[in-house]
């Protein structure tokens, strides 16, 4: 199906399922996520009235977490043992790790400490 290649997967569910033709360049699915990813732990963030972002600590945590992902990723996508389709991802990489996991890796960790922070409360 051509439709993944040059739709976001959600719009494409939006759609009902509809087959779409496209000609044009492949839309990078993983970038796009990546990116809304951000938007919604901010969103989160201020909605839940954490703050984490606003924290000292949660930018040094982060640092560690980063320099951790560029061990272990980095030794799995340069021994090719993950790799990515480059239709997906913008092609930028830290090292050999596409800056889109680093994105994730962002929102996965501020993801987990809100909600520890607010259900601590």
């Amino acid at each position: 199906m051509d439709v993944f290649y040059c739709y976001p997967f959600l719009l494409y569910i939006y759609m009902g399922g509809n087959e779409v033709s496209c000609q044009k360049e492949k839309m990078k699915e993983y970038t796009i996520l990546a990116f809304l990813s951000i938007i919604f732990i901010f969103v989160v963030d201020n909605v839940s009235g954490v703050r984490i972002f606003k924290r000292g600590l949660f930018w040094l945590f982060l640092f560690i977490i980063a320099l951790f992902k560029l061990l272990v990723n980095g030794y799995l996508t340069k021994a090719e043992i993950i790799i990515y389709n480059p239709k997906f991802f913008l092609g930028f990489r830290v090292g050999s790790i596409p800056v889109e996991d680093f994105i994730f890796g962002f929102s996965m960790v501020s993801l987990s400490i809100i909600c520890w922070e607010y259900f601590k409360k």
